[in-house]
């Protein structure tokens, strides 16, 4: 008796979670074990159901009032090997999605390719070699359109200080809440941009919305 992949199903809008449970139910070989809607809910859902796989959104409310789900799946991804992470997303954005091939996911989906292309991430799975779909080969495909990233992750300081000024807090009110100098907030801005591969304002911002951080 051949034993399933385990799936958790993480998504913060009801239809695409329930479609995508659907699509893995039907599937021979496939088992969901668990459905989430935020980070807050999957990090319950990875306590409480082993699985083998996550299938998860990143543009969901995460942890501790975050954003997004990246630290968790980030923290998931460093405890590893298993599970393996696959984003589901709609981010459209070549670097965004560079980036999170270098933290480790195992494919990236469009949700426009879900319906042809979820069941054969999970399957590529264990081959060596990130899955990425249709929508998400052509954005990566067009990177060089858009400034790439030059000295890797961000470190939790920097992320931590990203949130806040895509938040629309300015440098001094950062430090104030965070117990820091202003030089020092003006530097983990920089640095943060540097790590990116952004040059101006309107880049970073539309990097943060892109990201579910606006």
């Amino acid at each position: 008796m051949t034993i399933p992949i385990r799936i958790i199903v993480a998504d913060d809008h009801p239809s695409v979670c329930l479609g995508m449970t659907r699509l893995l139910s039907s599937a021979p070989g496939f088992a969901v074990v668990g459905q989430a809607s935020d980070a807050q809910s999957l990090a319950a859902c990875l306590d409480a159901c082993p699985c083998d796989v996550i299938v998860s959104d990143i543009g969901m409310p995460g942890l501790n009032g975050e954003s997004n789900a990246i630290p968790l799946l980030r923290k998931v991804l460093r405890q590893g090997p298993r599970p393996y992470v696959i984003v589901i997303t709609m981010i459209n954005h070549g670097q965004m999605l560079t980036d999170l091939l270098q933290m480790g996911v195992s494919a990236i989906v469009d949700k426009r390719d879900a319906a042809d292309s979820l069941t054969l991430a999970i399957e590529s799975i264990g081959t060596g070699q990130p899955y990425l779909s249709r929508h998400v080969i052509e954005t990566i495909g067009a990177i060089d359109g858009f400034p790439a990233s030059r000295a890797g992750f961000l470190s939790c300081r920097e992320w931590e200080v990203f949130q806040l000024y895509a938040k629309g807090m300015a440098i001094h009110q950062i430090a104030e809440r965070l117990g820091r100098s202003g030089k020092t907030i003006s530097t983990q801005k920089r640095s943060t941009m540097r790590k990116l591969g952004l040059d101006t304002e309107a880049q970073l911002i539309e990097y943060a919305r892109q990201i579910g951080l606006t």
